[in-house]
């Protein structure tokens, strides 16, 4: 049977069984301008002189904003949004790397073990307040586990073994071993000291936006902070209001009713219904879809039937029929844009092979395949398309899969957190933009280890590469271990996906980043 004709089969099978819904991502390539359909609308912002809604914007996004804490967020589309709210020691720029925030400066001991940073002057919280020597290293002590019975909100801060000010305007952070990417978890944000459990009521922070508002599964409103310490990158926007909507259709529809100006994470597959009327702007998402096997329970902890299945899928076809082919394929837990450490060849290792994917099965003990359930989050459509195609190639080695759909809450609760699941499909985003962060998760006794992966030679090399103050021996290291992950197929990982930006054509200054980042602050209409 053809591709395109499989491919429109599974369509037909996947809008049969499901509801309209979203899935994830971010973006990098040049925009597409409007095209000639939009000539009899109103005249722009550009040309009338006057900007629209009082210079403020509505922003569609898929998921709920479940857990506010900015140390606690758990998801990256969480993240996103807090990112305009925040701001750590440090903060992340669009190529990846961090910049000064709250502190203007720092150094590293030569042993890799002491940082030592300077405060900025002039930094203020939303409530007027200047940041203190005392504020940073409240927030640093929460984030190692103060107010968590000494379990770290942030795995990193495990490594730390003292924090204090020597002087009101520094604050030196010593490691128990040496890291070179410790400063990448600096981005964790600094809030007033004693803020507690009630940070998620007052969301105080220092960022270009201050928070206002948030009504639970519908939005999230937030407004120019006049006071922000970084004048030049002020926000050029008075107010965001993120509206909470989790059907694709409603999304478009909103877009084309003006409701909506702006809208993240469409998927790239739509891109003729919206091309012609708004600024499209395409990449992939840094981040890595997979179907996520939990190695603790049958048949997933036998390393053959893992592998079995890898054989079994055909991913090219799953990146056609998710991103119209537009997705990058990974083969294990990095995404292209850490170009140090990808390793594109690892995509090559599981070619669909259905007799070998057989003979596994039968050599692991299951020569008449068995039966399993995918469970994915219904809000991302991304998401449920791979199930669904997955699905249809297991079944050529005897695999019976079945999808359940859940509300996003309900999958991170029990199968993130919970690991109540048998395997789902997913994807990961490094909290912190580093390599360590996509690779630490699969430790033997990281408590982000939501697939329950255990291997000994994984362990010794990532444990080796973390304390490596060698750049090119880190990186040696990071590819061994990814290469590890491949060989043990400890998931079947299939790509970084692609997806679309779309926003008012009045607008501009969309800035992508190299992670999981939405910076509502170079965002304004054109003058």
């Amino acid at each position: 049977m053809p591709k395109f004709v499989k491919r429109a089969l599974l369509l037909l099978v996947v809008l049969a069984m499901l509801p309209a819904s979203l899935y994830g991502c971010t973006g990098g390539t040049e925009p597409t301008p409007p095209g000639a359909s939009n000539s009899g609308s109103q005249p722009s912002a550009a040309q009338s002189g006057e900007l629209p809604n009082g210079n403020s914007v509505t922003v569609g996004i898929a998921q709920d904003l479940s857990n506010l804490d900015p140390q606690l967020a758990a998801t990256a589309g969480i993240r996103e949004v807090l990112f305009n709210i925040f701001e750590g020691l440090v903060k992340a720029s669009p190529d990846g790397s961090v910049i000064p925030a709250v502190a203007s400066d720092y150094e590293l001991s030569k042993d890799g073990k002491t940082y030592t940073f300077t405060l900025r002057e002039g930094v203020t919280f939303h409530d007027g307040k200047p940041v203190t020597a005392e504020d940073v290293i409240y927030s640093l002590e929460r984030c190692a586990g103060s107010e968590n019975e000494g379990t770290p909100l942030i795995s990193a801060f495990s490594n730390v073994s003292k924090i204090y000010a020597p002087d009101e305007t520094h604050v030196v952070i010593e490691l128990a071993e040496p890291s070179l990417e410790f400063l990448y978890s600096l981005t964790a944000a600094i809030i007033p000291k004693d803020s507690g459990p009630t940070i998620t009521d007052t969301m105080i922070g220092t960022g270009p936006f201050r928070f206002v508002s948030y009504a639970p599964q519908d939005n999230l409103v937030m407004e120019k902070y006049d006071g922000y310490w970084n004048q030049e990158k002020a926000a050029k926007l008075d107010k965001v209001t993120f509206k909470i909507i989790t059907d694709t259709n409603a999304l478009v529809v909103g877009l084309k009713g003006e409701t909506l100006d702006l809208v993240l994470h469409l998927p790239n597959t739509l891109e003729n219904e919206v091309k012609d009327d708004f600024t499209v702007l395409q990449d992939t998402m840094k981040l890595v879809q997979a179907l996520y096997l939990n190695n603790a329970v049958e048949p997933f902890n036998n390393e053959l039937v893992r592998q079995a299945m890898y054989y079994a899928i055909n991913v090219d076809e799953i990146i056609q029929f998710v991103c119209d082919g537009a997705g990058v394929a990974t083969g294990t837990s990095m995404y292209p844009a850490q170009s140090r450490y990808f390793l594109p060849e690892l995509a090559d290792n599981y070619q669909q092979d259905v007799e070998k994917a057989k003979e596994l099965l039968a050599q692991a003990g299951y020569p008449d395949g068995f039966s399993m359930t995918i469970t994915a989050p219904s809000n991302y459509i991304q998401h449920m398309d791979a199930a669904q195609v997955i699905i249809e190639q297991l079944k050529a080695v005897g695999i019976t899969a079945e999808l359940i759909p859940v509300e996003w809450q309900s999958w991170v609760d029990d199968v993130y957190r919970g690991r109540n699941y048998q395997s789902t499909v997913c994807a990961i985003a490094a909290d912190d933009m580093t390599a360590r962060e996509m690779l630490v998760r699969y430790m033997s006794d990281n408590r982000k280890n939501f697939i329950a992966f255990q291997d000994e030679e994984f362990d010794q090399v990532l444990t080796q590469a973390l304390a490596s103050l060698d750049e090119e021996e880190q990186t040696t290291l990071y590819k061994r271990a990814e290469e590890i992950l491949n060989e043990k197929a400890a998931s079947l990982w299939i790509q970084d996906m692609c997806e679309l930006a779309v926003m008012n054509p009045d607008l501009e200054g969309f800035t992508f980043y190299c992670t999981y980042v939405l910076d509502m602050s170079t965002i304004g209409y054109k003058q």
